[in-house]
């Protein structure tokens, strides 16, 4: 048997072996316990018929516990230093596949096509690169991809904003639009005393499964998502004040703006926060015919 690789000892072996630095602006920390990787496996349920995407596999770890438990995984790797290591450490598994590219500007479906043609269950299974985490959960979930769930690792801070719910500090659009296309919960908490290098924050775990219909079904998505964000511009402010001061014309708009909030069943004067998916919807929905 090989060693795992995410041990403190092994990674440092790795990491010295391939005189391999961090590069802050890649957000790149390893993780070094092999509990907590399988736990994060755990989560995403995985069957010996599941095929998984990884983003950002760093030096393997997680990779290897995915190939473990899955019939095929695709890693997407942004840092080419990273390429002859991986190659290396993953030489036991032959049912990893990794892409040297950067996930947003992927396409990633062509890639599905090709390299996980022929099944049924796809997870996304990664610890995310703690820059780039929100464009990367939205990229997933709007290109509508053939994907059964994400079970992702990031700062705690943005997993608590997606799985907030109504009336708290951290519920907003953020909240909303993770929460229209999935069911989204943090499912476990990882100190940062686990990773090197070791970041400033602690992270957590989120598992967002797929909703077959989004959470509320509206006339116009893009002008839902885009009522909401204007919706908690400014959060001390009334959502009158933000719809009139933050959509095109909103101002000019104001009365027709009242009507919507009434025909919609909402106070005037309450705030952004206070406000549940499905009320946004049928916000929406009032404003559509105003400004379209």
């Amino acid at each position: 048997m090989h060693k795992d690789i995410a041990t403190p000892a092994r990674t440092r072996e790795i990491l010295e072996k391939y005189g391999f630095s961090f590069k802050k602006s890649l957000g790149q920390n390893f993780l070094i316990d092999t509990n907590i990787l399988r736990r994060i496996v755990d989560h995403a349920e995985l069957t010996e018929t599941s095929a998984v995407i990884e983003i950002g596999p760093g030096i393997g770890a997680l990779t290897e516990q995915l190939a473990k438990r899955s019939k095929k995984v695709m890693a997407f790797e942004i840092d080419q230093r990273l390429l002859p290591i991986l190659e290396d450490t993953l030489s036991p598994y032959e049912n990893v596949t990794i892409v040297h590219q950067d996930i947003l500007k992927a396409d990633v479906q062509s890639r599905i096509d090709e390299i996980l043609k022929g099944f049924e269950d796809i997870m996304v299974v990664a610890n995310l690169p703690y820059y780039v985490t929100t464009p990367i959960i939205m990229k997933l979930l709007e290109e509508k991809l053939p994907i059964r769930g994400i079970v992702g690792m990031l700062q705690k801070e943005v997993a608590d904003r997606i799985s907030a719910k109504p009336g708290t500090k951290e519920y907003g659009s953020l909240s909303i639009a993770v929460q229209y296309y999935t069911k989204a919960e943090t499912v476990m908490i990882v100190p940062k005393t686990v990773f090197i290098p070791q970041p400033n924050v602690d992270s957590a775990v989120i598992r967002l499964t797929l909703r077959e219909n989004p959470a509320v079904a509206v006339k116009d998505e893009s002008f839902f998502f885009q009522v909401t964000r204007a919706s908690f511009a400014q959060r001390r402010k009334t959502i009158l004040n933000n719809l009139t001061s933050q959509l095109p014309g909103g101002k000019e708009k104001k009365e027709g703006i009242q009507a919507a909030l009434k025909k919609a069943g909402i106070e005037e004067t309450r705030r952004g926060e206070t406000l549940s998916i499905e009320e946004f919807g049928a916000l929406s929905d009032a404003l559509y015919e105003l400004f379209k």
